[in-house]
């Protein structure tokens, strides 16, 4: 697997589209802290890693409308990938959906929105955008 952040992100669209409740994804220390911030800013019920003595798993719980059963995640998208990277500063934060959505950055101080780090004023690798 040449880009696991791609894999992370489609399991997760595929979910989405399949109506699941939990998606197994494969763990590592980035994807941990990616699912972390989608719990905090409300874009996933709940996660759980499960560590098997390999590499481990993330279990992710999917977040639907009760209503009408709309997932709270609309659009995932990846912006820098193995091949091309994406770096921005602190005045370059982008705004995703005019502030509606977020952006994960991987920056020197670890893994946070675009929000998080333009307020810290640093820049970093925009990894993707999540709406």
């Amino acid at each position: 697997m040449t880009d696991p952040i791609a894999d992370y992100l489609t399991r997760l669209r595929n979910a989405i589209k399949a109506n699941h409740r939990v998606v197994e994804i494969p763990a590592s220390n980035l994807k941990k802290e990616m699912t972390r911030i989608l719990l905090e800013k409300g874009y996933i019920l709940n996660y759980k890693f499960v560590d098997d003595g390999l590499q481990g798993t993330i279990k992710i719980a999917l977040k639907y409308d009760p209503v009408n059963k709309v997932n709270s995640i609309k659009k995932l998208i990846r912006i820098s990938s193995p091949g091309l990277r994406k770096y921005v500063g602190y005045k370059d934060m982008p705004r995703v959906l005019n502030g509606l959505g977020i952006a994960i950055l991987s920056t020197s101080k670890g893994v946070m929105t675009n929000k998080e780090a333009a307020d810290l004023m640093i820049g970093g690798e925009v990894i993707c955008y999540v709406y």
